[in-house]
């Protein structure tokens, strides 16, 4: 196993931090850097700018018009990116639902979709978790019934990450209750300005509407929109799901945020502390061990070798460090951390806030929010169970 990068990675490496550099807009990088509010428009605007260069789809094979990078320059593209302060890439389309329709989808889904997912131009969301079925995916009960040449769809979905902009999204639907609750699942996508949609947004702790509940009241959806067979989306959904958890991992936004704690702790007049500075040094620590375990991964993949069944793991200790990342930047703001004050969020605020820095404002909404990474994607308790099955016997 071999972690070292070549001089052609290295060589990988700068051009694209030459790239992000020139073309990541200032604003957008002062307000990731800082944790504060971003709009549709900000992450639209870089999905299309890295969709005019090829590399919002930077994970695609060339045949479809992406850079058919290895997965080490993928990894390298991911760091830079986020080091430079760059908004992460909205999953949903480019990184979930795009393999799904290259490896499952017919030619004529994949010459309809993939070009719009590829420029940034359509906003693609998830349709998975339902009331009473997050986790266990399987028990999902939106019923979508064949009537001829379509398909009528009704049920409910919930936590819809950004569904408020949503315009088209990819569903788990309920096409047959015979057999195993998994034999009877279908992958379906759907026009979101279609009649019978609609969506609720769901405020969280933070303040912040970043999930959704999206409703579908007799929702016509023309069979030509089902992905591969029908009753086969289960087999479908988990192709997706190791996309997901390993996203959720994030490592790279990780090794980010520690910068952004050190200089925090640095403002605040803690650094100096022995016992604070534990605390950051085995943060770090974890971190470093979390890279590590991604690079093992890539380097088999680069190898030609099998990896490690992982993402389970990759997804509960990334969402571990992005807790404790949240609570370490809490404890060094001290009191000046403790306000939660919606506005902060909002770049330029500073208000009548005490400790009203930038790096402080907007730090007790961020550690509300990231109260629900070791919940979504699956839960941390589920996943163990799951790694101890597959990766322990």
């Amino acid at each position: 196993m071999d972690l070292a990068f070549t001089p052609e990675e290295q060589a990988f490496r700068e051009t694209i931090r030459a790239w992000v550099k020139d073309n990541l807009p200032a604003d957008i990088a002062h307000k990731v850097h800082n944790a504060l509010r971003l709009s549709r428009d900000d992450m639209q605007r870089w999905a299309k700018i890295l969709g005019k260069k090829g590399w919002l789809g930077y994970g695609w094979p060339q045949q479809f018009g992406g850079p058919g990078w290895t997965a080490v320059q993928k990894h390298l593209f991911e760091e830079e990116c986020a080091l430079a302060g760059a908004p992460r890439i909205v999953p949903f389309g480019p990184v979930m639902v795009a393999p799904v329709i290259m490896a499952f989808g017919n030619r004529q889904q994949q010459e309809r979709f993939l070009p719009g997912i590829a420029s940034g131009d359509v906003w693609w969301s998830q349709g998975y978790s339902e009331p009473g079925s997050g986790s266990d995916l399987a028990s999902v009960k939106t019923r979508a019934e064949r009537q001829g040449d379509h398909y009528l769809v009704n049920g409910q979905k919930t936590w819809t990450t950004l569904g408020q902009y949503g315009e088209w999204i990819f569903c788990l639907v309920r096409t047959s209750t015979e057999g195993k609750p998994q034999t009877g699942i279908s992958f379906l996508l759907i026009d979101m300005t279609s009649p019978g949609v609609s969506v609720r947004p769901i405020k969280l702790l933070d303040g912040e509407c970043e999930v959704n509940e999206v409703f579908f009241d007799n929702v016509k959806v023309p069979a030509e929109n089902l992905i591969g067979e029908e009753n086969k989306g289960w087999t479908y959904a988990k192709h997706l799901l190791s996309h997901e958890r390993t996203n959720i991992a994030d490592v790279n936004r990780a090794k980010r945020e520690l910068e952004r704690l050190k200089r925090i702790a640095k403002a605040e007049g803690v650094w100096d502390d022995q016992r604070f500075r534990d605390q950051i040094a085995l943060l770090e620590v974890d971190v470093v061990a979390l890279e590590m375990l991604v690079l093992r991964v890539l380097s088999a993949e680069k190898s030609g070798k099998n990896s490690l069944d992982i993402a389970g793991l990759l997804k509960i200790k990334g969402s571990e460090i992005q807790q404790r990342y949240a609570e370490l930047m809490m404890l060094a703001a001290g009191p000046f951390a403790l306000p939660f004050i919606e506005e902060a969020m909002e770049a330029g605020w500073q208000g009548d806030y005490p400790g009203g820095e930038v790096g402080n404002a907007p730090l007790a909404s961020t550690y509300f929010n990231l109260r629900k990474t070791t919940i979504y994607g699956g839960s941390n308790e589920v996943q163990r169970n799951i790694v101890a099955q597959t990766v322990l016997g």
